[in-house]
């Protein structure tokens, strides 16, 4: 795992005893190809298009259909979490697109009416029972340690909704965002 940038780590901030801190200011991690593409039309549910078409082709190679689902925009409320999630798109993205491609963290500055429709992504139950949601756990687990907190202790079947968001800094929008919401971070 790469070691986040200085200027994204935020979590000592935003952590308490009762995990991550909210407003409407909320973070997305990408890759740095979806850069422009973000800034033209902002960000967008179901995300990578190249990576929905490669997966598409794949599964008609095999004989497979593919049923392409609508997901929503990601967000969490610590740039350095963000950071992370960046860091798996690149990942995910080096396997199908050939390029030099590094993590890239946007604020997303919500005004109140779309701010109250931000909702924790309990959905987010399924991935974390798998290596990626181990891995995630495990990172997760050092910033708490490094912000002087205990280890997360959360069953994943049984957590309250608001964990998913308050503790694990998981959240999600079912809607397109304006790019005029957006800010890209920087060093």
């Amino acid at each position: 795992m790469a070691d986040t940038p200085a200027y994204l780590k935020d979590a000592k901030a935003l952590l308490n005893e009762h995990g991550f801190a909210s407003s409407n200011v909320w973070y997305h991690g990408t890759s740095s190809a979806l850069v422009d593409s973000i800034k033209a039309q902002g960000l967008k549910r179901s995300g990578d298009q190249v990576l929905k078409r490669a997966a598409k082709k794949t599964m008609a190679t095999i004989g497979n259909s593919y049923t392409e689902s609508i997901e929503p925009v990601f967000l969490t409320q610590s740039k350095e979490l963000a950071f992370y999630w960046a860091l798996q798109a690149v990942r995910n993205r080096s396997v199908r697109v050939e390029g030099d491609e590094h993590a890239v963290v946007f604020a997303v500055n919500l005004p109140e009416e779309l701010n109250a429709k931000v909702k924790p992504d309990v959905g987010a139950a399924s991935l974390l029972l798998l290596k990626e949601g181990e891995d995630y756990m495990a990172y997760l687990a050092h910033i708490y340690q490094e912000s002087g907190f205990d280890i997360p202790n959360i069953d994943l079947m049984t957590a309250d909704r608001l964990a998913y968001l308050n503790v694990l800094g998981m959240a999600y929008l079912n809607t397109d965002i304006n790019v005029s919401y957006l800010d890209i971070i920087t060093g």
